[in-house]
């Protein structure tokens, strides 16, 4: 039975031995969405070919996920590309042709509230009424100037006062309704409604930022995430063509589906896995050789490898890491991973024979007059369905047909996962029949919605800074294992990518390519330093 043993007091390096052999590294994958796919992607592409990708439910691309709608394509996760210039999946996106159907009502500049389109947001109260656009368009800008001041604490370095608890929501509530209340101008009933467009307004914030609720979202780091410059971009055909270009070149060898992992040893050195070890020499049908780390999968099977990439969810990371690694992570790792947040975001569209909209409505947005002095935004679970915020309208109809897309996040969202698909369609139809007045709209003819939070290989849409956490975090959940970089065993044993590894771009598909394409640079650069490129040419 092989030893999985390694001494620090070692002189000898039992994978710089196996590299001296020309042994190419073994590399294990855990995940085939877009980190997943971008770090094999380009270890393959240079010249690494001992490259296993484990993914655990039966497709490839994770929180991309495009479904086929009569001939059209809608998005049950990722759906905008985040800004053009230098943003990898624009370009990706634009050379292999996938935006040349994109219509003007599909691109925006500058900061986006969900759909951003032609046309008009319709704010309704819960008592059918439309409030006029002008105070609309008075209480978003009053919004924006305090938005961007949530902003100017981390970039600016301003100091956060005690009484915001660091809180995002408790600050920008605070003084969106000191503002309102102190405003000469406006009548009692006036300060009331803007009031309840507050809460309306946090609740879309919370669906952008896939936080439970905006007063869990930290104040001192908010200003750290950061946009792109340029459009933000809708791919007609789907978001899941990104994942089909990064997936086209990797060979089915190097794709396992349904393949979910029971554990990591890592730093093998307890007797206690020398059994598996020693099942994963026999299974690989290979002689002995020092391996760092063995990949335990649920259906029995043991893979021995040199360096494993794991690119789950924070959410899957939260749920299952004392029992996902052995031994257990570091403390500050495990730390990182407890205080960074992630919550669900949900869809759910809605199709209608005809539309019951104006044709310039491009949204309806729910506003619950009797919220206006509400502090907390976590409802009773009878009362899920007052965080769905709004329900966008697709455009051009030509390609959508007549639908609505809604969005509930939070608890809420989990809650709204339970029911089934005739209650999801009864209670939304009602919404829409009490916010519009109008009570002769029908239900609608198909249901179609998400569930990131009860997909047991996801948990969560994507992650946030949460209150206490902190960019520092991010950084040290990205940080491979071991950390030690004095000590003899083998280095870059457990590697860290996806959306919630990028300090400056979590929460996007462009953060998750870019991290998955760091770890295999990491890998790259390892060889190409330590042992010439001759371990490394192309063999595909």
């Amino acid at each position: 039975m092989q030893s999985c043993e390694i001494s620090s007091d070692s002189t000898d390096d039992p994978l710089s031995s196996a590299l001296h052999r020309h042994r190419q590294p073994r590399i294990v994958v855990i995940g085939a969405g877009l980190a997943g796919l971008a770090t094999t992607k380009t270890l393959l592409e240079n010249g690494f070919t001992n490259v296993t990708v484990l993914e655990a439910s039966d497709r490839i691309g994770g929180r991309v996920q495009s479904i086929q709608h009569g001939k059209t394509t809608l998005e049950l996760g990722a759906t905008w590309i985040h800004g053009a210039n230098g943003n990898p999946i624009y370009h990706l996106a634009e050379d292999n042709g996938l935006l040349e159907h994109t219509t003007e009502e599909e691109r925006s500049v500058g900061r986006i509230s969900l759909y951003a389109k032609n046309g008009v947001a319709h704010y309704q109260t819960n008592n059918g009424k439309r409030i006029p656009k002008d105070l609309v368009e008075e209480f978003s800008d009053l919004y924006n100037e305090v938005y961007e001041l949530t902003q100017e604490f981390f970039q600016n370095g301003k100091p956060v006062g005690a009484e915001s608890q660091n809180s995002v929501g408790i600050f920008t509530r605070d003084v969106v309704r000191r503002k309102i209340m102190l405003d000469p101008y406006d009548s009692e009933g006036t300060k009331k409604l803007k009031l309840s467009m507050l809460q309306q307004y946090l609740k879309v914030e919370s669906c952008e930022s896939s936080s439970p609720s905006m007063d869990e979202v930290s104040l001192s780091e908010f200003g750290e995430w950061t946009e792109i410059p340029g459009a933000h971009h809708v791919i007609p055909a789907g978001f899941i063509k990104v994942i089909d270009i990064l997936a086209q070149d990797i060979p089915s060898r190097v794709l396992h589906l349904s393949k979910p992992v029971r554990r990591i040893h890592w730093n093998c050195s307890s007797p206690d896995t020398d059994e598996i070890v020693d099942q994963a020499d026999h299974n690989q049908d290979q002689r002995p050789s020092p391996s760092p780390v063995c990949v335990e999968c649920e259906d029995g099977e043991c893979l021995l490898a040199d360096h494993v990439i794991i690119t789950a969810s924070l959410g899957v990371l939260k749920k299952a890491h004392e029992t996902l690694f052995s031994p257990g992570l570091p403390l500050d790792k495990a730390q990182a991973i407890q205080k960074l947040g992630i919550s669900t975001t949900d869809k759910i569209f809605l199709e209608f024979a005809e539309p019951f909209w104006s044709p310039e409505c491009n949204s309806i947005q729910f506003v619950w007059e009797d919220e206006a002095q509400l502090e907390s935004q976590a409802y009773p679970e009878e009362l899920w369905y007052r965080k769905i915020c709004s329900f966008d309208v697709l455009y051009p109809p030509e390609r959508y047909g007549h639908m609505l897309s809604g969005w509930i996040c939070g608890e809420e969202a989990l809650l709204m996962e339970k029911c089934d698909e005739e209650t999801v369609a009864e209670i939304c139809t009602e919404l829409l029949r009490q916010f519009t007045g109008n009570q002769n709209i029908p239900k609608p003819r198909r249901i179609m919605r998400s569930s990131w939070g009860s997909n047991p290989y996801i948990r969560g849409s994507y992650s946030f800074t949460r209150v206490g956490s902190s960019g520092r975090d991010v950084e040290k959940l990205a940080e491979p294992l071991p950390y030690i970089k004095n000590t003899k065993a083998p280095p870059l044993q457990v590697l860290f990518a996806g959306e919630a590894t990028h300090r400056k771009y979590y929460s996007t598909t462009h953060g998750a390519l870019l991290s998955g394409q760091r770890e295999a640079n990491r890998l790259i650069e390892l060889y190409q330093y330590s042992f010439g490129a001759e371990t490394t040419e192309p063999n595909i």
